[in-house]
């Protein structure tokens, strides 16, 4: 069980730090960020889905004794994660400089964000307790996810008023609610009996929506053939590298 925390610690610890990354974006042209960040979106969808339908849902099946159940989570994930971006105004701005967030909305995403570092530092505990390496899956698949939306926070945080290090300020804080969220969980699972049955397809149903509904609509956007290419390429690489961390289990 130290192993779990150690490892589950860590990983909160250096999911957190990625929310630093929006001082890189001041030495970057906005037109070199936004190259990348199109590739960077597309790598994150694969490795989400990857981590989903390779690591987190097989693991379910496997621990749960009905499937139905497990099901039902999975689909509960997928709705909460809808209802939580349609009502906190989750918005997951791939653009360096987002115009979608006027000024009144810049604490409603520090809210947003908030609520989904702490969701995100409970899914990565649940895997770790699940197996190491499905932990390490789940880690790598979240800070993928995190380098595009944290540099769209940090740019909107920008464009609604806040200083530059008031929004880096803000943005580590609410990061390091991923670290609350694992403590949590590693605390409680040894009095909460199925915590990880329920947690680990909910995690999954989450990753789905937030692939599929926010993050390949975003894909979409870029039609160019090179760039749909190197796309295709990018989505693709997040899944192997998924698959390529099963030779570890």
């Amino acid at each position: 069980m130290a192993q779990v925390w150690i490892y589950s610690i860590l990983s909160v610890v250096a999911v957190s730090l990625i929310s630093l990354i929006g001082i890189f974006t001041l030495f970057v042209r906005r037109e070199k960020l936004e190259k990348f960040l199109i590739y960077s979106v597309s790598l994150s969808a694969g490795t989400l889905l990857g981590d989903a339908f390779i690591h987190l849902i097989p693991g379910a099946y496997e621990s749960a004794g009905e499937n139905f159940v497990v099901s039902v989570y999975i689909l509960l994930g997928i709705v909460v994660f809808f209802m939580m971006e349609k009502f906190l105004h989750w918005q997951h701005c791939h653009e360096a400089h987002c115009e979608e967030h006027p000024r009144q909305f810049s604490y409603i995403i520090l809210a947003g964000d908030t609520l989904h570092n702490f969701i995100d530092g409970l899914i990565i505990a649940a895997s770790y307790l699940v197996s190491i390496p499905v932990g390490i899956a789940t880690t790598i698949a979240v800070v993928f996810h995190e380098i595009p939306q944290e540099i769209g926070d940090f740019g909107s945080l920008i464009y609604g008023g806040f200083s530059r290090m008031k929004a880096l300020f803000f943005n580590f804080a609410t990061a390091l609610t991923a670290v609350a969220g694992a403590v949590i969980v590693l605390s409680v699972n040894s009095n909460v009996n199925n915590l990880t049955q329920f947690l680990v397809p909910f995690a999954a149903g989450g990753f789905i929506y937030i692939a599929t509904a926010d993050l390949i609509p975003e894909i979409h956007k870029h039609t160019e053939t090179k760039k749909s290419l190197w796309q295709f390429a990018t989505f693709f690489l997040g899944i192997g590298i998924m698959l390529s961390l099963l030779l570890f289990e």
